[in-house]
């Protein structure tokens, strides 16, 4: 079965999660694949034109037609996939020959092209561009996806010739990612149920159907919650905010009907600097109590209901595989490989966390004080005086350096030190040539520069607007595979920056260009992937947050900063004075940053290890942050009812700690860089960054690519040393 189409799967219900490969201690060169034609049978199915299912066409391998979606082709194309996919599924099981690696295995990543290509635009229409017709069809749809995943891995065929590959005396002559591969496949139906009574086996498909369906419903829901609420505020409102803000706000504003006034969306991007700079306290606690609120104002859109059963069907789901909870099913082929070793890196964090926020707030409180504020600081105040800490302190303004973070020059950065770390020239492609689903998307070619060969595409939908899911990440529409001829990559990335006034740049915080980097390092994860077979691609979630982490540092590098973080008006460099100010401040504020996303990893982990019989969630999440002895000034980044991450699909559910667990792999190999003659831009240590930590995708053991790169494991004391923590003895 396809990767793409188990990525497509997991964002309803299902994850078939990569394993830990116990066949090989350390990590091979890319395999030199003699491209094969893998046979698939003939199936018969009617005809249908459909653009949802075709093949890709035109230039640079073929690319999506995205000018030409039609949201009424998509249910068609689904159920003509979903019954084609199945029919192909039931001809490799009933194939008369024994069971091989070539029969069963290659066939089975062949399958499903059409509607993995399908997937591709439904992945648009859900994350970039919603809307009330496209989520009915989701509703519809979802559990019907659910139904046909189940069918696939309770294929008791099937399954039996994928388990007497799995045992045959062969495996251990074959290459090491063909082991891995046979690997992944098996532990993923051995652990959706394939092993199962018939029973059982049904009510695991009803529970998948029905947790598609919540999935479903709780990431609409927080959707529709991000569009319902806009604030609305006049011109005497407006203190303390900064121009090129005051200037989007009006823009969305009369975008809306509301011409003369100023609009603050509930959205990340837009309530950020609202509470770090308005002056407006009553505003900021207006502002702040709705963004927190989302999923959890007692209507139609309140997710508690959904959470509570969410949690029953799940923890239901793995018993009957015989785990004692869901996190354990979860990280068990994790490098965590328990929640008690993902509690153990967490828990040595929180206390160090937790004091640094003690500290914070005693120094945002003494100049509250000495302003006469008369307050004593919530959670709206955080970063608004914080901001006034970090100017007193280090007289540093992050609206002063906003001035040089321009949204182009930025871009222009990440492509300087993708051609600088992995060898890739990226070149806008010509106006009209490549489809693209919405105005605001730009695409590059991306080309070897040694070469001069056709790496893929990187596709950039920077902007926020109505209909697209808020935060930012990365999508692939098509992966590199070599073993039935060489495809090339069409990646993307996804941001919701707030659009500039016409005319004016685009500026961005520190964090936000932090973030932009970040999601980069997927996109160049999955350009400079050279795996062999499509489930190759996939990934292990606490793992593959680090090549994008690592991106980020980054940033800061002076070449970086001297040539690409200059004045928008002016042209002129960031001044050094201000960039010795910036790494002055390096770790302040990681009292606040570190706990609000502790507190989500550790309430994550805590619903996933308890018993969740009649778990009432909001009560559920109050009494263990209190447990924690979670500062009442903070809140968790994510609360439970806009938890997407963990409630909106299964991707990061027990698995939020993926972050800092990545965060210490990224600050181990920072240091490694640190430590090399070229710095950031040594040859010789990012060849080994690109040979063992981009290249094989999980085409190999983490752990043993980590250690292949390092010359050993990672160690958590760079992590403390990067927050300015103690470090544990």
């Amino acid at each position: 079965m396809r990767t793409t189409l188990l990525t497509a799967t997991s964002l309803l219900a299902l994850t078939f999660s990569a394993c830990t490969d116990t066949t090989s201690k350390t990590p091979a060169d890319t395999p030199k694949v003699e491209v094969m034609k893998v046979e698939m049978p003939s199936i018969e199915m009617p005809a249908i034109d459909n653009v949802l299912l075709a093949e890709f066409e035109g230039p640079y391998g073929g690319v999506p037609a995205f000018d030409k979606m039609d949201l009424a082709a998509l249910k068609p194309a689904l159920e003509w996939g979903m019954e084609k996919n199945l029919k192909e599924v039931e001809a490799i099981a009933n194939n008369p020959e024994p069971p091989t690696f070539e029969n069963t295995i290659l066939p089975m990543e062949k399958s499903g092209a059409e509607l993995d290509r399908t997937f591709r635009y439904w992945g648009i229409w859900s994350s970039n561009m919603s809307s009330p017709e496209f989520r009915a069809i989701q509703g519809e749809m979802a559990p019907k996806i659910s139904e046909f995943s189940s069918k696939i891995t309770q294929n008791d065929k099937l399954f039996a010739r994928i388990k007497a590959v799995h045992d045959s005396a062969a495996v251990k002559d074959m290459r090491p990612d063909q082991q891995r591969l046979i690997k992944l496949v098996y532990d993923g139906f051995a652990r959706n149920g394939a092993t199962l009574n018939a029973e059982d086996k049904a009510r695991y498909a009803a529970i998948n159907k029905r947790l598609s369906e919540l999935h479903t419903k709780f990431g609409n829901n927080v959707l529709a919650d991000e569009e319902g609420y806009i604030l609305y505020i006049n011109k005497d409102q407006l203190s303390g905010l900064s121009e090129g803000y005051i200037k989007s706000a009006a823009a969305t504003a009369t975008a809306n009907g509301k011409d003369g006034q100023y609009a603050i969306t509930n959205t990340r991007s837009s309530m950020s600097p609202f509470l770090t700079y308005s002056d407006e306290r009553d505003l900021r606690q207006k502002v702040w109590e709705t963004y927190y609120s989302r999923g959890d104002n007692g209507d139609e859109h309140d997710n508690n209901a959904i959470i509570a059963e969410m949690l029953k069907l799940r923890d239901e789901r793995v018993g009957l595989l015989g785990y004692d909870n869901y996190a354990q099913w979860r990280l068990e082929n994790r490098m965590a490989g328990s929640p008690e070793r993902a509690l153990e890196l967490m828990e040595a964090v929180w206390p160090a966390a937790i004091a640094r926020v003690s500290e914070e707030v005693a120094d945002m409180q003494a100049i509250a004080d000495k302003e006469g504020a008369n307050i004593k600081i919530a959670p709206w105040d955080y970063r608004y005086y914080a901001e006034k800490v970090r100017k007193d302190k280090y007289d540093l303004d992050s609206d002063e350096v906003k001035q040089y973070l321009q949204l182009d020059k930025l871009t222009d950065a990440m492509i300087y030190v993708a051609g600088e770390l992995f060898n890739f020239n990226f070149t806008p492609v010509p106006e009209g040539s490549v489809s693209v689903f919405h105005p605001d998307v730009n695409v590059w070619e991306v080309t070897d520069k040694t070469s001069g060969e056709n790496v893929g595409l990187w596709y950039l939908d920077p902007f926020a607007r109505p209909g697209k899911r808020s935060g930012a990440w990365a999508t692939t529409y098509r992966s590199h595979t070599s073993y039935d001829g060489v495809t090339n990559v069409l990646s993307s990335n996804n941001s919701n920056f707030v659009k500039a006034a016409p005319g004016e740049p685009v500026l961005i915080s520190w964090d936000d260009a932090n973030t932009f980097f970040h999601e980069f390092g997927h996109a160049l994860h999955s350009l400079s992937g050279k795996a062999v077979y499509p489930t190759l691609n996939g990934g292990v979630r606490d793992y593959t947050e680090f090549q994008s982490q690592l991106l980020e540092r980054w940033l800061s590098t002076d070449y970086v900063v001297e040539n690409y973080l200059v004045h928008h008006e002016t042209g002129k460099p960031m001044p050094a004075a201000l960039r010795q100010k910036i790494k002055d401040a390096a770790t302040f504020n990681q009292g606040f940053s570190t706990t609000e996303y502790l507190a989500s990893a550790l309430v994550d982990m805590r619903y996933h290890t308890t018993d969740p019989t009649d778990i009432d969630p909001d009560k559920f999440e109050r009494e263990t942050l209190k447990e924690l002895g979670m500062p009442e000034e903070i809140v968790m980044r994510h609360r439970s009812t806009h938890f997407g991450h963990i409630f909106s699909g299964e991707g990061y559910s027990a698995g939020y700690y993926g972050y800092m667990w990545a965060d210490v792999l990224t600050s181990d190999a920072s240091e490694a860089f640190k430590e090399a003659p070229g710095g950031f831009y040594d040859k010789d240590v990012a060849a080994k960054l690109v040979k063992y930590l981009f290249e094989p995708r999980n085409a190999m053991d983490p752990a043993d690519a980590y250690r292949a790169f390092r010359g050993r494991d990672a160690d958590i004391a760079p992590l403390m040393r990067d927050r300015g923590f103690p470090v544990p003895e």
